[in-house]
């Protein structure tokens, strides 16, 4: 015999009916209450959004405390655990009381360290080296006696170095005034132009002094010692010019 279809939807509806709790129902028609169950929600989603909510000044501080345990803030400055990405980046006593105090967790003090390392340092280092340009122009400003002559004998040393020295010995003897001024004199001087050794200890000293300008302490940071060795490496090749 086919099913009833009429009787079948009211058996399921009396089924789920009786899964709606008692308060939520008509008495009188046993339909749910709509109202009853969207006031009962806002009042729940109204709990539950104070409870996630952080603790206002008037709390009590142990309140606080486990809220910001909660979201990863130690109890106190120095229980920040910084990784240093860097040398120049530590961990810092007044800066972790600053982050405290903001209500920084771990991850997020660690993240500003590690921010400081990647964008801050490349900056301090490019400052660094522009002021150790500038202080190196300087001096030769002095030395040629001013900075027009100081352009004519810069572009006079330029096209000898070209014409006579291998690349590699004009780049590194070109960014030092001491290199610079060495430069000048082997011109005054009309030294014969200079060939590349042959031997192997020659080589090996040229192979290392171009390893030593890829290192950042030469190109980047400009470590006057560094920049220093790179130079009078050079010097040595071509004959000890000074």
């Amino acid at each position: 015999m086919p099913e009833d279809l009429l009787e079948t939807a009211l058996a399921e509806g009396a089924t789920a009916r009786d899964d709606v709790p008692e308060k939520f129902r008509d008495p009188e028609t046993g339909s749910v209450r709509v109202d009853a169950l969207l006031k009962s929600y806002r009042e729940l989603e109204r709990r539950l959004s104070q409870r996630h909510a952080p603790p206002g000044p008037e709390a009590p501080e142990e309140e606080r405390a486990r809220h910001r345990r909660a979201l990863g803030v130690p109890d106190g400055p120095d229980g920040y655990e910084i990784s240093p990405k860097h040398d120049l980046c530590c961990s810092d006593e007044t800066i972790n009381h600053r982050l405290h105090e903001a209500g920084f967790s771990q991850a997020q003090a660690q993240l500003v360290y590690d921010l400081a390392a990647e964008r801050l340092v490349p900056l301090i280092a490019e400052a660094a080296q522009q002021f150790e340009a500038e202080r190196q122009i300087a001096a030769l400003r002095a030395h040629f006696g001013g900075e027009e002559r100081f352009r004519r004998v810069a572009a006079q040393v330029a096209a000898w170095g070209r014409a006579n020295l291998p690349p590699p010995v004009l780049e590194a003897m070109s960014t030092t005034a001491e290199g610079v001024i060495a430069l000048h004199g082997m011109m005054a001087k009309n030294e014969p132009p200079v060939a590349r050794r042959a031997d192997d200890g020659a080589a090996s000293e040229e192979t290392e002094l171009r390893a030593m300008m890829r290192d950042p302490r030469y190109w980047r940071t400009r470590e006057p010692e560094f920049v220093r060795r790179v130079t009078d490496g050079f010097r040595r090749m071509v004959g000890g010019a000074g």
